[in-house]
């Protein structure tokens, strides 16, 4: 996302620690997902994961998750003011012909790209769509068989996902037309403060390190964003530019804006908390699913914290 030359600091609000559940509530979308006829679910700890190269997506493919997701992206709009992307094909009366949607999950921004612009073809992955959408169940890691090169690849959220980013990287660029882009939106691994209020040895600081320690156990490691810029230049990209955010945690903030993204970011944590945690605690540090529950209760705490002006940067 765009290198800027200042960092926006975010001014807490001294009244937020009088908001109130309702002021922090959220609706978010029913989603469109692959059907359960397609693929033969994985059911674990009270959550269903895809059986397609079994256990090796770690994040549960159940209708609560595909909300969650449906409410992430949202929340990635809000964050772009509406846009889809940063790249010149997600810019308003831009033409495009062919684009590709890695890691699409429910198929949101897929399907909102299709609509948005009729005259492309989007390669992506669930059902129900325009005619210029279509999804295709693949492994990334595996080598790309695609014959005709796209205009623009869309990558998002796939940190933890992919066990070699160079690799992956080097397959977008030779699948790019000349002249084509690569996005990539990913968080960074890491919660942070401004003003020193979030404690290092938190029970959110700790569950951040257990993810990113179960993320290297399991080979795909959590990857700097600031690392990414540095791949994509080696594989060949040109005019590489990062852009950075801060998604706050809570309705800490003053500014109304970031108070909003607060909101939605505290309604999108609690619900993948559990989500995006299972699999990992009891797969790579063989916690059992009590004792992760009891560890969650201690870090929905810090989430709701308000005293800790933490955010987390994208």
């Amino acid at each position: 996302m765009a290198e800027v030359d200042h960092e926006v600091k975010i001014v807490a609000d001294e009244r937020a620690l009088e908001d109130s559940r309702a002021d922090i509530e959220s609706i978010a979308s029913s989603s469109t997902s692959l059907s359960g006829s397609i693929l033969d679910y994985r059911f674990e700890n009270g959550r269903t994961y895809h059986r397609y190269k079994d256990g090796k997506y770690v994040i549960p493919n159940d209708e609560q998750e595909n909300d969650r997701m449906d409410m992430q992206h949202h929340i990635c709009l809000i964050t772009l003011g509406g846009r889809l992307g940063l790249a010149p094909p997600c810019q308003p009366g831009v033409k495009v012909g062919r684009v590709l949607d890695v890691g699409t999950g429910t198929g949101i921004w897929a399907i909102q790209f299709g609509d948005d612009h009729p005259e492309a073809e989007a390669s992506s992955n669930p059902d129900i769509v325009a005619t210029n959408v279509k999804f295709e169940i693949d492994d990334i890691d595996e080598e790309w068989t695609y014959t005709i090169p796209f205009d623009y690849i869309h990558s998002r959220f796939m940190s933890s996902s992919i066990a070699d980013w160079k690799a992956y990287l080097t397959k977008c660029f030779n699948h790019i037309q000349p002249g084509g882009y690569l996005e990539l939106q990913e968080p960074e691994m890491e919660f942070q403060s401004d003003d020193g209020t979030f404690p290092a040895d938190c029970p959110l600081a700790k569950y951040g390190n257990l993810l990113k320690e179960a993320a290297a156990i399991f080979g795909r490691e959590y990857v700097s964003v600031s690392s990414l810029k540095t791949l994509m230049v080696d594989v060949g990209f040109k005019d590489v530019t990062l852009s950075r955010y801060k998604w706050p945690i809570n309705t800490w903030p003053k500014d109304p804006s970031f108070k909003e993204l607060g909101a939605w970011g505290f309604e999108n944590s609690n619900a993948g908390l559990e989500a995006i945690s299972i699999a990992p605690l009891t797969r790579a540090h063989k916690w059992t699913r009590e004792e992760v529950n009891v560890f969650l209760a201690e870090v929905r705490k810090d989430l709701a914290n308000k005293n800790h002006h933490t955010y987390v940067p994208m």
